[in-house]
């Protein structure tokens, strides 16, 4: 039951994304130079790499699923699970035209030209694999000068007015950053 509703929701959702893809698509024509420029953004950022393990989870996914209630026929359905997602696997390139085709909406040929030559240069591809780790330690100092904030500002507060309330047991804690 739980297996028949996910995959009801994703074709549901396949079908919303299509409508919503032909609906834009035909409401704003892209020239196929723009569409170029937005594929070599989207190849030079990596933006569609967070989906490439979609297919294969999705078929790990249905073989437990099928084996499960299955057991005996689990060599049927790994090979039949196997040679379906290899047909299957031809639509990576649908994502990979919505994402160029989102990208062309927002950002001029010349913009998107310009991304992409950034993020191939060495400067780019090293923003890209570090970039993560710099954001890792600016987090962890933003956490830190947080905490120092919430510490002085309790002090200086306490501080002034006195005797006038009572002390707290430790400084007020903001929101962790986002």
């Amino acid at each position: 039951m739980i297996f028949a509703s996910r995959i009801r929701t994703l074709a549901l959702s396949a079908v919303a994304v299509s409508m919503l893809g032909v609906s834009v698509a035909t409401a704003q024509e892209i020239s196929s130079e723009h569409l170029a420029a937005a594929r070599a953004t989207i190849n030079a950022i990596n933006a569609t790499d967070q989906f490439d393990n979609v297919l294969p989870q999705s078929a790990q996914f249905l073989k437990n699923e099928l084996i499960n209630r299955n057991p005996d026929k689990q060599d049927l359905i790994v090979s039949t699970v196997d040679e379906e997602i290899i047909k299957i696997a031809a639509r990576r390139a649908d994502l990979e035209r919505e994402a160029a085709t989102a990208y062309a909406r927002v950002f001029s040929q010349q913009e998107l030209t310009e991304i992409a030559n950034f993020y191939n240069s060495a400067t780019g591809k090293k923003l890209l694999s570090e970039g993560p780790i710099v954001s890792r330690s600016m987090l962890e100092a933003a956490a830190i000068w947080q905490r120092g904030i919430a510490r002085d500002l309790t002090q200086a507060v306490e501080n002034r007015l006195g005797g006038e309330i009572q002390p707290t047991s430790a400084p007020a804690q903001p929101a962790p950053a986002q």
